[in-house]
């Protein structure tokens, strides 16, 4: 069964991060939708390093949908502008407070998730020089990729980790090792 999968993006999120989440989930059968979280309601994307992404819609136009899973890249300004989203900030909370897996990478647990008191008594990681502002959370320290299961967050460190990470989404929505297909198919070999 297809998953629906949001995809927040915003100018100066990182290209890694996001162009990885998007993909392996669509190869693992998700339907992700990828949301402009400009202010402007552009959907032209100027990310971290100047690589131009193009929205599928805008953010406003998601309240409706029921997503399996909000996934959040990190980078920045754009977990800046991710944060300053309101209608992002409500689809989270709604999230959470349905019990849906959300998740975030690098900057964006801290400066997106843990700002909104969405990683409270939460395990989690982010990128290590943000970690003085995962308030409310419990760091772990050392860790790539982190899954809380009991609170349905998944956090990770950073661009190195993006595919790590985006094989712990798929294992979440479809089931434990359902990313080995997926990581067979890039030759990812270190995940098998």
């Amino acid at each position: 069964m297809s998953k629906q999968v949001l995809v927040p993006i915003a100018d100066g999120c990182e290209e890694i991060e996001a162009v990885t989440i998007i993909d392996t989930l669509r190869r693992a059968g998700a339907r992700v939708t990828v949301a402009s979280c400009q202010a402007d309601g552009s959907m032209d994307i100027t990310a971290s390093r100047g690589v131009q992404l193009k929205a599928e819609c805008h953010i406003e136009s998601c309240g409706q949908a029921l997503y399996q899973l909000i996934a959040l890249p990190g980078g920045m300004p754009g977990a800046e502008h991710l944060r300053d989203c309101p209608h992002l900030t409500s689809l989270l909370k709604a999230q959470q407070k349905a019990n849906r897996w959300y998740a975030a990478i690098c900057a964006s647990p801290a400066i997106v998730l843990s700002h909104h008191g969405l990683l409270d008594n939460v395990k989690a990681t982010c990128y290590p020089s943000f970690l003085d502002e995962l308030e409310g959370a419990m760091p772990q320290l050392g860790a790539s990729v982190v899954v809380d299961q009991h609170k349905h967050v998944i956090t990770a460190q950073g661009p190195g980790n993006a595919f790590s990470f985006s094989f712990k989404l798929i294992d979440m929505l479809y089931g434990k090792d359902t990313y080995r297909p997926i990581a067979k198919q890039l030759i990812a070999d270190w995940a098998l």
